[in-house]
Parts: structure tokens; sequence; C-alpha cells
């Protein structure tokens, strides 16, 4: 049997796995109903406007995303855990333009519901990565 460490190294492996593929579902099932994300410069983002978000670029010509996600940290307690992680997300827009890197680190919180870890909270300190001026 996993520990909690493990089962939450395994829900951020399926979550960057399904982000890759594209599947929506699958990362709306890793997260808890009331999750809330956190991104400088925007408003708290709820669940339901995660997903409108996540289908309407699905069905409008949806950029493909690659990534790493390097966790430095999980700490459990109880049914919570929180975890810090070095994040690198690279966006292909479909229409052909340039890919666009952004990188930084992330602050997870997870909880256990009904024996399953879920994404709860996440703030995400992503800035974007420009390429160096060849120029210099």
């Amino acid at each position: 049997m996993q520990t909690d460490e493990e089962q939450i190294r395994n829900l951020v492996a399926t979550w960057m796995a399904a982000t890759k593929a594209g599947d929506v579902d699958t990362v709306l099932g890793l997260m808890a109903e009331d999750v809330i994300f956190l991104v400088a410069g925007r408003p708290p983002m709820r669940k339901s406007e995660y997903a409108a978000a996540a289908w309407q670029q699905a069905q409008h010509g949806a950029p493909s995303f690659d990534g790493t996600s390097t966790i430095q940290e999980i700490k459990v307690v109880g049914d919570w855990a929180f975890m810090w992680a070095e994040l690198t997300v690279i966006a292909t827009p479909a229409d052909g333009a340039p890919p666009m890197k952004r990188a930084g680190h992330t602050l997870t919180v997870f909880k256990k519901e009904q024996g399953k870890w879920l994404l709860a909270r996440d703030a995400n300190l992503l800035t974007p990565v420009c390429a160096p001026d060849k120029n210099q």
C-alpha cells in the first residue's frame, strides 16, 4: 500500500500526464469540489471556472502543454497535506504561434476525502521565461 506521500506524488504525476494529454476529465477528478486556485493578478478561481475555461479551450484549438513539476517538500498532517514544487509549463498554441514558457514555484494544499487525496488549494507563482537575447 502506498504511503500518503506516494499517493500525493502519484496525483501530481497523473495531473501532469493528463494535462499533457488534454484529458480535462482526469484533471477535474483530481480536485476537491471547493478547490481554489490563486494566481497573481487574477481573482481566485474555483473548480467551475477552471472547468469552463478548460472545456472552452479544448473545444477551440487548445494549445499543447508540456512541463515538469519537481517536488521539493511534502508534509502530511492528518487528512491535510501541503507541498511546494518547482514547476515549468510550456504552452504551444495550436495556431503555430511561438511556445510560451512559464516557470516558478507552487504551494499546494491537498485534503483526503473518502481515502483519496485531492487538490484543495493551489498558489501558482509562475512567471514568463524569456528566451535569451542572441545579440548579447
